[in-house]
């Protein structure tokens, strides 16, 4: 007993937790010394209303601009000193000069985007232009298969990655010891004594609960190049938003993998800690595996501050398929949400329907009006959220927003048998994507992330079928006559103000 409270209590997460604390309270210390009160008072109500200027004048969405303002009204003084440590998403020079060094390696490895003149779908050019010209590049000659579940997902991981011959790149949110990562690590530890190359991305907020401190250490012990991401230091800090939330695997440069699967055993079902885990990914072979294999480059040499030549990893590829793929990624110090955007554009391209899955549906006026406006303009609008949530309190924002969505004509499923974590949208059996954008304020604007939009490619079908088993697997929501409680509603709008932030 003494032995795991010992372990409890020197873990990481503890131990970094309690020294931001310790910040926290020593600053308050400082600014509450009431001998001096009135003072720090009027100071902080002026820099208060500067500040609220400023975070007015910025280029974040107006939903996160108004949760910080309610913050610094609620908390004059606290809600200063959060803000700056937490509220903030500006580069240092030096940083931007090392992005835009990446971002010019990038390009430089771009390819010829003909295919994007063949498309004769003007909604539909305009749309993959956009994604062109946020750095993306368009691809035919591409397989594509839908992996539906998380367990078909990691066998047919497993099956690529045992027929690697050059290299092996990994880049993953969450990485838990036990079965699936257990399973892989001894496939990547074999692959490296045959000579394969074998480099691992693990972002280290998303790790801390799961793995050691510097576990990179292990990994490179074992012939393994790993990195973390943002490493979660005990000081507070503004980048402690940002996270790398994408899940990428690239063999040798010809298959590549995306989706909502990490690895950890609730995405296979090896264990059931919210009822059945519904995701899903898919599985590219051929040229679109480049924008892959570009996408992890990129954060590895950003991590690294490193500029290799991109160019020596790219596969040769020699498959022909019909359809358009664009891998797509969304970094939030550009201040450009790619990944809202491509719902957005889906959304308003839609002629018939509009299907989505999403573990969590926290969004902001923007997405509420166009999915508003589809339903109003005819169009069958289903999304599909969790049954059993992962996290009580989120899952209450999410139907917060159920209401306004439903009146407006826009039809909910919760699925029954557990969690779903698939961010998939589909719109009239011709455009798709999957990845890793979830419909919320993180994902959408402080995480980086990575997805693929699918034209005219065989395996949509395959997508839309999948919705449909999930559908009928799920509870359609319904307004009740009942009136809710004065209190109950106050309670909605206080989680809608505060969504923004969580």
């Amino acid at each position: 007993m003494l032995k795991k409270f010992l372990k409890i209590i020197t873990h990481r997460a503890i131990i970094v937790g309690l020294l931001i604390l310790m910040q926290f309270l020593l600053i308050l210390y400082f600014t509450f010394d009431f001998e001096h009160y009135i003072y720090y008072y009027f100071i902080t109500e002026i820099v208060g209303i500067l500040m609220a200027f400023y975070i007015i004048g910025g280029n974040s969405n107006p939903g996160y601009k108004i949760a910080w303002i309610v913050v610094l009204l609620i908390f004059p003084i606290l809600g200063i000193l959060i803000y700056l440590f937490f509220g903030g998403n500006q580069l240092s020079k030096r940083e931007k000069h090392r992005l835009l060094k990446i971002y010019y390696n990038q390009r430089k490895s771009f390819d010829n985007n003909t295919p994007l003149k063949e498309i004769k779908n003007k909604d539909v050019y305009l749309e993959a232009s956009y994604l062109i010209n946020r750095h993306n590049a368009i691809y035919k000659n591409t397989e594509v298969t839908y992996l539906k579940i998380g367990e078909v997902y990691f066998e047919k991981l497993k099956e690529e990655l045992l027929k690697a011959k050059k290299f092996i790149f990994m880049e993953y949110f969450i990485v838990t010891p036990g079965k699936m990562w257990n399973e892989i690590l001894e496939i990547l530890k074999k692959k490296v004594k045959e000579g394969v190359e074998v480099r691992f991305i693990y972002d280290d907020l998303g790790c801390i609960f799961t793995l050691p401190n510097k576990y990179y250490q292990t990994l490179n012990s074992y012939g393994i190049k790993a990195a973390s991401f943002n490493k979660f230091v005990p000081f507070l800090h503004n980048r402690v938003n940002n996270r790398d939330h994408r899940k990428i695997t690239v063999i040798d440069g010809c298959v590549g993998f995306t989706g909502g699967v990490n690895l950890a055993d609730e995405y296979i079902n090896a264990v059931n800690h919210y009822g059945h885990w519904k995701d899903n990914g898919i599985m590219l072979k051929g040229e679109a595996v480049w924008s892959l294999t570009r996408e992890f480059l990129s954060m590895w040499d950003y991590i690294n501050n490193l500029a290799e030549d991109f160019s020596k990893y790219k596969g040769d590829n020699h498959i022909v398929s019909e359809g358009y793929v664009i891998p797509y990624s969304d970094n939030p110090w550009d201040h450009e949400a790619v990944g809202e955007n491509v719902y957005l554009n889906l959304i308003n391209k839609a002629k018939k329907y509009v299907y989505i899955t999403t573990p969590y549906l926290i969004i902001d006026n923007e997405m509420v009006t166009a999915l508003s406006l589809a339903t109003k303009n005819g169009l069958d609008v289903k999304i599909i959220v969790p049954g059993i949530p992962d996290k009580k309190i989120i899952n209450e924002v999410t139907k917060s927003y159920y209401k306004e969505l439903i009146k407006a004509g826009v039809q909910i499923y919760e699925y029954l048998p557990g969690f779903i974590h698939a961010k998939t949208f589909i719109v009239d059996d011709e455009l798709v994507t999957v990845g890793t954008v979830n419909l919320d304020y993180r994902s959408l604007y402080l995480h980086f992330e990575c997805g693929v939009w699918l034209y005219k490619c065989k395996m949509i079908s395959d997508v839309k079928t999948d919705f449909l088993e999930t559908l009928e697997k799920s509870k359609k929501v319904k307004l009740t006559k009942k009136r809710a409680g004065y209190l109950y509603n106050l309670w909605m709008q206080i989680l809608k103000a505060f969504a923004p932030l969580m």
